[in-house]
């Protein structure tokens, strides 16, 4: 991290623009690089976090230099937050486009997605590096229709020797088994993620996802891997890529090096897809937001409407007041008239009771 980025303040530097979600350890922003007008993410941290993990994410992004893997541009102090300066990727994540688009991803889509993330998988790999936490939140695309793995919250670095690791760390539903088990796992953890992020593009959530996260960290490890629930709605090709990421032995278990050359992964298609992908889900969200703007505009009018009518049955209360007030006046003045007089005409006077 550079010391000199310590000792500025990063709003000399960015004009955030916009909240883009929350990411591990904190919120990310849409930001611009005021100087060059280029657009960033900025993820911001409290420091009171765990700073060893932000650290450690900073050291791994620092690292990177991947077009599959989200760039680090710098860090900043700010008051008790630290400011991590990111790439930006335009489309969002890929759990944001099946939202948006109230859909999953055709097999076509899948393919394309899956190609770039090996591509960073491998890449990590190669440089030692787990992510542990591939998921389709965590899979983010630029509107070129590239995917780039991002948020490396809970990375993880191997050391030369390729040390296992002995700690559950990651999101449940998508954590491999020996991972559960802690009985160490190396980068082939990443593959059983990725083949469950598969699934989850395809049929919109992960395996056990229905079920408590507990009940599932127990049913992962000791029950058969998971596939696709309809094998027959998707070609031979996607059933095997899964079931190879799926083994339950991680020495079994294919290199993402190897799954790129599986045929699921050579024949996926150009990345135009993914932009058509994205130019729908673009069109959804802007028609979406004309329908919020046109339901505001519904309910403002209906509460400018019932504050016009509250004003003129306010002005018709006003009204009757004024006119009701004398008359009850009048009554009043009357009824104590007629009290000052007994029953012969004459004032009233002291009167004892013959009983």
């Amino acid at each position: 991290m550079p010391a000199s980025a310590l000792n500025k303040s990063p709003e000399e530097i960015f004009d955030v623009i916009g909240k883009l979600g929350e990411g591990s350890y904190g919120s990310v922003h849409k930001a611009i690089h005021k100087q060059t007008g280029h657009v960033l993410a900025v993820k911001k941290v409290p420091v009171d976090t765990d700073l060893q993990e932000i650290i450690k994410e900073i050291s791994i992004m620092q690292q990177c230099d991947s077009d599959y893997v989200v760039k680090y541009y710098g860090s900043y102090f700010k008051n008790s937050e630290l400011w991590i300066v990111m790439e930006y990727c335009g489309a969002g994540s890929v759990s944001d486009i099946m939202k948006i688009r109230r859909k999953t991803l055709s097999e076509g889509e899948i393919a394309v997605v899956i190609r770039d993330v090996l591509e960073g998988l491998r890449y990590l790999h190669d440089l030692k590096k787990i992510h542990r936490d591939i998921k389709a939140g965590n899979i983010l695309l630029n509107t070129e229709g590239h995917a780039k793995l991002a948020d490396f919250g809970v990375a993880g670095q191997l050391t030369d020797t390729m040390a296992k690791r002995n700690t559950v760390i990651g999101t449940p539903f998508w954590m491999a088994p020996e991972v559960i088990q802690e009985i160490g796992y190396d980068t082939k953890a990443d593959i059983w993620s990725l083949g469950i992020t598969a699934i989850e593009m395809a049929e919109g959530k992960p395996p056990y996802a229905d079920i408590h996260p507990m009940r599932a960290i127990f049913m992962i490890p000791t029950k058969p891997p998971p596939s696709l629930k309809v094998p027959s709605d998707w070609s031979d090709d996607f059933n095997d890529f899964v079931s190879q990421c799926l083994i339950k032995n991680p020495d079994d278990r294919k290199s993402a090096k190897e799954l790129m050359e599986h045929p699921f992964n050579t024949n996926a298609a150009s990345s135009s897809l993914l932009q058509r992908m994205i130019e729908e889900a673009k069109v959804m969200q802007q028609e979406s937001a004309k329908e919020n703007v046109s339901f505001n505009e519904l309910i403002r009018r209906r509460n400018g409407l019932e504050e016009e009518m509250d004003m003129e049955l306010r002005e018709l209360q006003l009204r009757y007041q004024t006119k009701r007030q004398p008359i009850l006046d009048a009554i009043a003045a009357k009824k104590a008239h007629l009290a000052d007089f007994d029953c012969t005409g004459g004032h009233s006077k002291p009167f004892n009771a013959p009983f």
